[in-house]
């Protein structure tokens, strides 16, 4: 069955394999970018199923215009895919705060942008579906992922919280936690490394950088089998509140889930008994 899919970041990476998929499928797809007429160009030209729009994530207005045009386009919105991201590598005390602002106003506030324009579509038509791009490193903190953690920690934190927002209008949500994929996210593009300012780190720094920029390319994660992945759950009728994507994310998800048991059975005997004395435990 056609769908409505809206797409942001279609222009390079993962969001032009979604929407080239989706319209390969069959589906009315809008898919935004900075620069749409360039993701116009990159999905092969101008399509009766295809709506190219402007949308910068950190701009509630863009997405709000963005919204109103797949309406008008296509009379609804039946999914959302929140794709756009970028990535502010650094040990913490070397990312500045303007750094780590961005990083949480593209990665965190961005989907929320966008998602607060599409839902009132949504709402009005008692149906949807809002698919939004997490990562591992939103369940697993890491060395040199302190901005990009704590933006994808909080999507997760907004996102399980959402669900229960609005489920009763049969909206359903899923979150994303893909591990290491072959999109241009490690690209300069997408990613903003850190200038050495601490003698402390710089040695680290330095080696992490190159590290990091070694593996670009050589991820094991295919994403056009994510987009077709994403684009089967989005046509599922009970879609997953949360999908693992790739094996390393599942094992790192895997692992994380006995560190969380084995941490709460530590804290038992000290955190369990911090109640009023009136109080039953709970």
């Amino acid at each position: 069955m056609s769908k409505v899919i809206f797409v942001t970041g279609a222009g390079r990476g993962l969001g032009t394999d979604i929407a080239r998929q989706a319209l390969a499928a069959g589906h009315q797809v809008v898919a935004t970018g900075r620069r749409p007429e360039e993701v116009e160009k990159t999905l092969g030209g101008p399509q009766d199923n295809l709506l190219a729009t402007k949308l910068d994530v950190t701009s509630l207005e863009d997405a709000r215009a963005a919204a109103q045009a797949a309406v008008e386009r296509f009379g609804r919105i039946d999914v959302l895919i929140n794709n756009a991201g970028n990535f502010y590598a650094g040990f913490f005390e070397e990312i500045s705060p303007e750094h780590m602002h961005r990083q949480i106003e593209t990665n965190l506030y961005g989907p929320m942008n966008v998602t607060r324009a599409v839902l009132p579509v949504m709402r009005a038509q008692r149906d949807g579906h809002i698919i939004t791009l997490s990562s591992i490193a939103g369940l697993v903190g890491a060395e040199f992922n302190a901005a990009y953690a704590a933006s994808k920690f909080g999507v997760e934190g907004w996102m399980e919280s959402l669900h229960q927002d609005i489920a009763p209008y049969n909206i359903r949500t899923t979150i994303v936690e893909p591990g290491f994929f072959r999109t241009e996210l490690l690209m300069d593009a997408s990613t903003t490394w850190p200038e050495p300012t601490i003698d402390d780190y710089a040695e680290r720094s330095t080696a992490t950088v190159e590290a990091w920029k070694s593996i670009n390319g050589q991820q094991p994660g295919d994403p056009a089998k994510l987009a077709h992945a994403l684009l089967t759950i989005a046509d599922q009728i009970e879609p997953p509140l949360r999908f693992l994507a790739g094996a390393d994310a599942i094992e790192g998800a895997t692992a994380k889930a006995k560190e969380l048991l084995a941490q709460a059975e530590a804290s038992r005997e000290l955190g369990g008994n911090l109640g009023h004395d009136d109080t039953d435990a709970y």
